[in-house]
């Protein structure tokens, strides 16, 4: 069996796997990239861009549809799901064509083919062995079903979705997660009835209580059901529907059963356990440092217990290479990772939950900043809020530890909230800064003057 040498064999191309093979080569290490699908992985070709896309989509068919509201007379005359995907298709294209010629120009070797780790630090693929200074697994996630729901049919995942060539009359959405509520947010836009079922007490749970009521109350407003704290119990298929079974004894009948009810972990079959890797329930168990079990294998991404984002496989895969290298960078605050839920309106997020900052440190001081009260946000005409969280009662010093907010396009302003949180930032501090007029950012600015005991255009 043919044997290949390099500085670093890097088991996964998705966004964890190709920015530590990036950064790695760029500090002088010869690095391979094993990838069995396409390069970019999920993120790029499944998830983040292409469901984007769709959502951008949806945003121009609602304006479309409300443009009598301020004056453009507009309507819309229907979805045409082929030129949707196409332009969906061509955005994915584009950055795909992009980061090959990335790759390629940091003279990475990238190999094509289904990958094995077989300890201590190889990576077999057909008929080659590649073995590695160090190894780094990042080989992500998949779509979760539950036990007993078989897709197929008229019962599709996330992946299936984003290939649809119709738009169904009656959708019910299982979870009401963060890809959940950005599917509902997409059908609803494009003209389907839409029901979430989400087996916990309220929509994206893992959101501070603030976010969720607010996105609960602007999808009543957008006609979108939901039924929260009710389990699903079972589905049956017809030719010409899907009856969705709940725990209450109701039953939904729809076109199509989306079900989003999270991912889990890329690692069975790969060799890990076999290898003598430390793993729980399909996650591979790292240290903060991010290494495995065994000596010089390391893990990034979704099959590490935490946050599944893209950018948090980016950011560890950046540590990595520089911790490798011997550069000994700070190890990442997954509380300090931006979070954001690109649905209609958005959802977005830094730092700790008022629940976890209580937990935390005892006392907390919180804010409320009505989107109402921006002049922005009243041309935009969306509704929604920005919530601080400080540590420590009121009238004592004290960072910002948790920013939330909803409302459309909130997620750009993430930037700025993840810098306050990061660096430890007080609301003295950011009511310091000027924050231009009139733009969205202003209320994230007039939020923090308000905390500061300043408040300008709110109520004390």
């Amino acid at each position: 069996m043919p044997e290949h040498n390099a500085d670093l064999v890097i088991l996964g191309g998705g966004s964890g796997g190709y920015a530590c093979a990036l950064r790695a080569a760029e500090l002088g290490m010869s690095v391979v990239l094993v990838e069995r699908d396409k390069l970019g992985g999920t993120c790029l070709h499944y998830g983040c861009i292409p469901t984007k896309a769709m959502l951008h989509a949806a945003e121009v068919a609602d304006a479309a549809r409300d443009g009598d509201k301020i004056g453009v007379k507009s309507s819309l005359a229907g979805i045409d799901m082929a030129g949707v995907n196409a332009y969906k298709d061509g955005v994915v294209a584009k950055l795909y064509k992009g980061l090959q010629g990335l790759v390629r120009s940091r003279k990475i070797t990238l190999v094509e083919g289904s990958g094995r780790f077989e300890g201590p630090r190889t990576v077999v693929v057909g008929d080659d062995r590649y073995v590695g200074g160090k190894v780094v697994l990042a080989t992500g996630s998949y779509a979760r079903t539950l036990p007993g729901l078989e897709i197929g049919g008229r019962i599709i995942t996330s992946y299936e979705a984003l290939r649809l060539d119709h738009v169904p009359d009656r959708v019910v959405v299982l979870g009401g997660g963060v890809i959940g509520v950005e599917f509902a947010s997409v059908f609803a836009s494009f003209g389907s009835q839409v029901t979430v079922v989400e087996a916990l007490p309220r929509l994206v749970p893992a959101e501070d209580e603030f976010a969720s009521k607010l996105l609960e109350r602007a999808f009543r407003r957008r006609r979108i059901a939901f039924k929260t704290g009710v389990k699903f119990t079972g589905a049956r298929q017809s030719d010409d529907a899907v009856t969705v079974s709940l725990e209450s004894g109701e039953e939904l009948e729809a076109d199509l059963l989306l079900v989003a009810v999270g991912r889990g972990p890329n690692t069975a079959d790969l060799g890990y356990e076999e290898a003598g890797i430390e793993m729980e329930r399909g996650f591979v168990r790292t240290d903060e440092r991010l290494r495995t079990s065994l000596p010089d294998v390391f893990a990034v991404g979704d099959i590490v217990p935490g946050l599944q984002l893209a950018h948090r496989g980016f950011a560890q895969g950046i540590f990595l290479a520089e911790d490798i290298a011997g550069l000994n960078p700070p190890v990442i605050d997954e509380a300090g990772i931006p979070r954001v839920t690109y649905c209609e309106p958005e959802v977005a997020s830094v730092g700790l939950t008022e629940a976890q900052a209580k937990e935390r440190y005892g006392e907390v001081q919180t804010l409320t900043y009505d989107l109402a009260g921006n002049g922005r946000s009243q041309i935009l005409q969306t509704q929604g809020a920005i919530k601080l969280v400080k540590s420590g009662a009121e009238g004592t010093p004290g960072p910002v530890v948790g920013i939330h907010m909803v409302g459309a396009r909130v997620g750009e302003l993430i930037g700025e909230a993840q810098l306050v949180y990061n660096w430890d930032a007080q609301a003295e501090d950011i009511a310091a800064l000027v924050h231009a007029h009139p733009t969205q950012n202003e209320a994230f600015g007039e939020a923090h003057l308000a905390l500061a005991g300043k408040p300008l255009h709110s109520h004390s």
